[in-house]
């Protein structure tokens, strides 16, 4: 039997931590990995205390129909990787890598294109984060350096993301 290689590893348990978002159209995993070790994890949901889109069973952005990557402030919750940083310490996610794997609500499908949004983008430079490694099918991924968003102010401004 093959072993698995570690970041497809660690890809498979951000997908698992997705399957726990409540997100009625996409849902994301984000795991934080440093010196080979899970420092902490975050789904799609929203803020603790208030209702999730699943419980209310409608979604905002569906309903006024606003297209991936726009219009984020409609929006109930709070991103995987957003959820995934205020769970750790600074310290332990310097130099870290963050493991990004989005599910369609619709049929678990792999997202096509992931990539993290502009908010999102500016959390993972200021946590300190080195690089992030995005799922694109079950054995294939990206790895993103930050320096590069770092360098490319412009990638902080893009529709890209969810």
């Amino acid at each position: 039997m093959q072993r698995r290689d570690k970041r497809n590893y660690y890809l498979d348990i951000a997908q698992t931590v997705a399957e726990r978002g409540t997100c009625l159209r996409r849902n994301y995993g984000a795991i934080i990995v440093n010196n080979d070790e899970i420092v902490s994890t975050g789904y799609v949901g929203a803020p603790r205390g208030r209702k999730n889109c699943s419980d209310l069973g409608k979604c905002v952005r569906m309903e006024l129909n606003i297209p991936r990557g726009e219009r984020y402030e409609m929006c109930r919750s709070v991103h995987a990787e957003a959820n995934a940083i205020i769970s750790a310490s600074r310290k332990e996610m310097l130099g870290a890598s963050l493991y990004l794997v989005g599910l369609e609500a619709s049929d678990g499908s792999i997202v096509a294109n992931s990539c993290c949004c502009a908010m999102c983008k500016r959390m993972v430079i200021n946590a300190g984060i080195k690089e992030v490694v995005i799922r694109d099918t079950p054995d294939d991924y990206r790895v993103v350096d930050v320096t590069e968003w770092i360098e490319d102010d412009d990638s902080l401004t893009g529709v890209f993301g969810y």
